[in-house]
């Protein structure tokens, strides 16, 4: 199984949008033979064509399962892999149990890459769109936070860990801002060029005063208690992955879990929900960060990097670093000028908002 190495497809208007390769559909099958189960049906569910990944439900004699094909390196495979089986066999946590392949292991390489089946949790369902379901997501955030401390990778798995990394983090958001600028000069004459450079200094100032914040606060201290007493992020945690089922809320899709301040999940959440609200709404803040409280107690030291975190220019980052890879198409369409209005006009309700709870957690410990 190991001749033929897996790798990305493309994305094309010959191929429907859950296309997978013949050659790895194949190899999916052979896999497929190294487990107790009589498979009736295969049906892709996900792909990720551009880093050779995806995901079928399988009907089997034994029920619905998930099976999954990673697309990171194996060994990286390994740690996400151990700390779904640590959640699941020690923490008893509402995530897919694997299921062991017929040599005992929690998964079979082939292609190159590393396959596993887990149990299909059946009943699940995303919350409401609304505070009560950004509530029980963030409960749920803090809760699998909880539960994953002390969580340590097989021997052969390589240690994921962005623990570590927030000043290195920080300073590229820093440094990136100049590359802006310098494209934006460079094609001048492009229509959004005007608008992104009326802003950028705004921006990279922003990130100066959090690294600076970030370089003040007890971040090296916190950090030096190392990896598995902070636990696992879960690094793409949202309204899909966090879905309410049996017993309670599940966590779901932990193929990219690593080590950080719990925090980072949080923050992720909570701008990507402001954004998708338009505006940083102060009340669904506090109550989210609550919610998360209640499940993992955060305490004032971890509080103020939350909300350094939040400080830090993160939807113009994301949003503008596209500037990068095409330039002339980025910067001539049309719509960028109004996105970057867009995320100014957020920037300016989210500085509202993190003045009003900046101290908030004040006294607490």
């Amino acid at each position: 199984m190991d001749n033929i190495l897996i790798e990305p497809w493309l994305e094309d208007e010959l191929n429907h949008e859950f296309y997978v390769p013949e050659y790895i559909e194949k190899i999916a099958l052979e896999v497929l033979t190294y487990y107790d189960l009589q498979v009736s049906s295969m049906q892709v569910v996900t792909t990720k064509p551009d880093k050779g990944g995806a995901i079928w439900k399988i009907e089997t004699n034994k029920g619905p399962k998930s099976f999954k094909l990673l697309h990171r390196r194996p060994t990286r495979s390994m740690f996400s892999l151990g700390a779904q089986k640590y959640l699941v066999e020690v923490q008893k946590a509402r995530v897919p149990g694997i299921i062991k392949a017929n040599n005992g292991e929690e998964y079979i390489e082939a292609g190159g890459k590393l396959w596993f089946v887990a149990e299909w949790i059946e009943q699940l369902a995303p919350v409401s769109k609304d505070l009560e379901g950004a509530k029980l997501l963030c409960y749920a955030l803090g809760e699998f936070h909880r539960l994953s401390k002390g969580y340590e990778p097989p021997s052969q798995a390589e240690n994921a860990s962005r623990l570590y990394k927030w000043p290195k983090s920080y300073a590229k958001i820093y440094s990136k801002m100049n590359w802006f600028r310098n494209v934006a000069l460079a094609y001048e004459e492009y229509p959004a060029s005007k608008d992104l450079l009326s802003v950028v200094d705004m921006f990279q100032e922003q990130a100066k005063k959090s690294i600076d914040e970030l370089n003040n606060s007890n971040y090296f201290s916190m950090v030096s208690e190392g990896n598995a007493s902070w636990g696992l992020v879960h690094q793409d945690y949202g309204w899909s992955n966090g879905q309410m089922g049996p017993n309670g809320m599940w966590i779901i899709d932990l193929d990219g879990v690593a080590y950080d301040l719990p925090i980072r999940d949080l923050r992720k959440l909570i701008s990507g929900t402001m954004s998708d609200l338009y505006q940083w709404d102060v009340n669904w803040v506090r109550e989210m960060i609550m919610a998360y409280h209640e499940a993992n107690p955060i305490s004032a030291e971890l509080y103020d990097i939350l909300v350094i975190d939040l400080s830090l220019p993160n939807e113009f980052y994301k949003n503008i670093k596209e500037v990068l890879y095409e330039p002339e198409l980025f910067l001539s369409d049309l719509t960028t000028s109004q996105l970057i209005k867009s995320i100014v006009d957020l920037e300016q309700s989210k500085w509202a908002t993190i003045n009003e709870i900046r101290n908030d957690w004040s006294g607490k410990s």
